[in-house]
């Protein structure tokens, strides 16, 4: 195999580019998929039944269905009814819609680890269930979940080049694209798949990090 590092100077330009809408969209799907988890763990909590039936519904569907088939059904079949996104937003909303069900389990293995007596702290202090949920539950379930939230964040990372299949470059779009034009596949493909590594790696030091200060 002969390296040719002229081309890895050529294709530089596309690989910033590439990194740039691919940690965009790791970012901003994990900001989706951390609070939309959230929200659907404190909803299958209620005791409606009207309520935790149809999140149920929802979040099993989109946890059993493949991500490739959500991010083609957002950016295909939504513009037939009237709601047209951007290839980006469509694959922002598609990684975080599809990881908040999963997180969305973490969150209640969370909630249900909480000591049933700091339950019962906060109704003898005769806190509202609204400051019970904030100042007591929440920060303890959050703080048993962050390893678990970090392996999707890797995982997610992952998941970015599926964005490739709906015009989005991402890094391996922007490989890809170098490629056919300049027929070396050798080099771009290495220089990203390195690239995930030193991201993956600096993404997990960043969690123990924060795991760590939650810790204290």
């Amino acid at each position: 195999m002969n390296w040719d590092w002229s081309a890895v100077g050529d294709f530089m330009p596309l690989f910033r580019e590439g990194l740039g809408v691919t940690l965009q969209a790791l970012v901003l799907g994990s900001l989706i998929s951390f609070t939309l988890g959230l929200v659907w763990a404190l909803l299958m909590r209620t005791p409606t039944r009207w309520v935790q039936w149809p999140v149920g519904a929802v979040t099993e569907f989109v946890r059993n269905t493949p991500l490739l088939v959500q991010l083609f059904f957002l950016f295909y079949v939504l513009p037939e009814w009237g709601l047209t996104l951007s290839a980006t937003a469509t694959g922002v909303l598609a990684i975080g819609l599809h990881y908040s069900t999963y997180t969305m389990q973490v969150y209640r293995a969370g909630i249900e680890a909480v000591p049933a007596g700091q339950w019962e702290a906060a109704t003898a202090l005769n806190l509202s269930r609204t400051r019970t949920w904030r100042a007591v539950i929440l920060p303890q379930a959050v703080r048993r979940v962050v390893p678990a939230l970090g392996n999707y964040v890797i995982a997610m990372l992952k998941d970015t080049p599926m964005l490739m299949t709906i015009t989005v470059l991402e890094l391996l779009g922007r490989a890809r694209l170098f490629s056919q034009e300049h027929f070396q596949f050798t080099e771009p493909v290495t220089v990203i798949g390195v690239a995930f590594i030193a991201i993956s790696y600096l993404a997990s030091l960043l969690l123990r990090t924060l795991e760590r200060r939650l810790v204290r």
